[in-house]
């Protein structure tokens, strides 16, 4: 029993770590090796949440598909994860109307990776 407790062991500290690389739509490859993801399974529309503070860039899977939003403010990503009905919230406080939304990464400062 200890020698396969000391083998898992083993091989938990010996796999090699790899961050996770996202396909952003209309971006690219994303490392979220710098993010706070979270999966959202409260909502049936958005499935995850990924936010990187320093850079105030948040990429949002919206059923299947990774978007990315720029130059978003923490109270914004905080109030998200907290609103009643996350879709909701991000069709009227993130996306915005029209094809300059509140956060939209075209009028918005993108973050270097």
């Amino acid at each position: 029993m200890i020698r396969a407790v000391a083998a898992l062991l083993v091989l938990l500290f010996a796999a090699e770590v790899r961050s996770e690389t996202v396909d952003v739509k209309y971006r690219g490859p994303v490392d979220l090796k710098t993010f706070d993801c979270r999966d959202t399974p409260r909502s049936s529309f958005i499935q995850r949440v990924c936010y990187d503070k320093p850079k105030a860039y948040m990429i949002i899977n919206l059923r299947g598909t990774y978007y990315h939003y720029c130059e978003v403010p923490y109270p914004i990503f905080d109030a998200l994860m907290a609103a009643p009905s996350m879709g909701q919230f991000y069709n009227v406080r993130i996306k915005g109307a029209g094809s300059d939304g509140t956060y939209d990464c075209r009028t918005h400062r993108v973050p270097a990776y």
